[in-house]
Formats: C-alpha cells, sequence, structure tokens
C-alpha cells in the first residue's frame, strides 16, 4: 500500500510538482478517476483544471485489460501485443468505433458550453490515477502535443515500469512517485479505490469553475 485514497496521491504529487507552481499550468485529468486527483493539482499548483478525453481499448476477453487507446479526434495507439490477446483488425475497428461514441457522449456532458481549454504555449500536466499499460496516457499525450503546448508534463502516483517507458519519449517531461517491481493493477496501491462517475465528475469541473451542467 502506498497512497490512502486519490486524494493523498495527489497531494503527493503535489509536492513533487511543485516547480510550475505559479506557471498558471493547464492541469489535464483524465476522466475519470484522475478528476479529484487533478482538482487537488490544480489547486495546489495555482493552475487550471480541465479534462483530456481519451478512453482505452478493451481487449475482447478481459475488458480492464487495454490494448490500446483512442483520443476523441479518432487517433488511436495499438500496442504491439493487440492480436496476440485475441483482437483482430475487425475487433479492433469495431471498438474504435465504440469508444469514440462514448467520447463523443462525454464530451456533450462535460463541456457542454465551451471548447476544450486550449493548451497551446502552455505548461500542461496531464495527470492519472495510475498507469498499468500506459496505453490512455500516451493516448492523451499525443492528443495535447498536437496543440503545441510549451511543455507537456506527464504526472501520475504509480505505474508499471513497462508503461513509464513506454510514454516517457512522448513527454517533456515525467513524474512519477513509485514505479513498483510487483505492479500487478493501479488499485493495489491504494486503500481506497472506488469509481469515480460522470455525475462526480461533472461536479468536479463546475467545483473548479468549469461550466458543466449539474447532472440532471
Amino acid at each position: 500500500m502506498r497512497f490512502a485514497d486519490r486524494i493523498d496521491a495527489a497531494q503527493q504529487l503535489a509536492r513533487a510538482l511543485q516547480g510550475w507552481r505559479g506557471r498558471h499550468p493547464l492541469v489535464l485529468a483524465i476522466p475519470r478517476g484522475a478528476l479529484p486527483m487533478g482538482r487537488v493539482l490544480a489547486e495546489r499548483l495555482q493552475g487550471e483544471l480541465d479534462v483530456v478525453l481519451v478512453r482505452k481499448l478493451r481487449s475482447p476477453f478481459s475488458p480492464e485489460y487495454a490494448i490500446g487507446a483512442i483520443d476523441e479526434l479518432g487517433w488511436a495507439y495499438i500496442a504491439p501485443y493487440a492480436h496476440a490477446a485475441g483482437a483482430d483488425d475487425a475487433y479492433i475497428e469495431r471498438e474504435k468505433r465504440e469508444q469514440l461514441q462514448v467520447l463523443r457522449e462525454r464530451r456533450a456532458r462535460y463541456t457542454p458550453q465551451r471548447a476544450a481549454v486550449d493548451p497551446a504555449g502552455r505548461v500542461v500536466i496531464v495527470v492519472d490515477d495510475g498507469l498499468a499499460t500506459g496505453a490512455t496516457m500516451l493516448a492523451a499525450l499525443h492528443a495535447v502535443r498536437a496543440h503545441r503546448p510549451e511543455l507537456l508534463v506527464c504526472a501520475v502516483p504509480v505505474a508499471s515500469q513497462d508503461a513509464i517507458e513506454l510514454v516517457r519519449p512522448h513527454a517533456d517531461q515525467v513524474v512519477c512517485l513509485f514505479t513498483p517491481p510487483d505492479f500487478q493493477a493501479v488499485g493495489q496501491f491504494y486503500r481506497t479505490f472506488g469509481q469515480v462517475d460522470d455525475e462526480e465528475a461533472i461536479a468536479l469541473l463546475r467545483a473548479a469553475g468549469q461550466d458543466a451542467p449539474p447532472p440532471p
């Protein structure tokens, strides 16, 4: 066990990111689990909170296992082991379409009255609650990089060593507090690791000053 919960993890991560305090960084959380963390980081670093929308592409035999990830513009990372995990080309295309639809629905719910905050020319910190395969973070970094940030930081409390090596070339800086050799799943390093639902995600954006409407 390393963290009591996501808030504890975010507080520890904020200390490691103090160098960016005062630069008004844009903190982009990967929904939904990272949103409570993103709010803490934005407050501690005197920054701005928004979301970067990406989705895991699920293995056909183990939905929690990522065979890749996709951003909301349709760019996808496909892991080299995807076919060995049972995902043929037809399955991958179906999964991409399904997850793109989820992203469209989530964008409509999270930021219906505005465009995403523009990362161009800014210090951008992309945060997640942990990296197992690294696929989702890689897609998020790719999506943000396309907008030409001044500096792109990947920030996570815990990750597998393989995931860190996957994402490292795609960020200007990687801040990871813990890369255990016995990594099996992100949740094993949290005492409390409950699900974050859409209603909580929307409430967190509203509390941070974004204009998502209250849940129906």
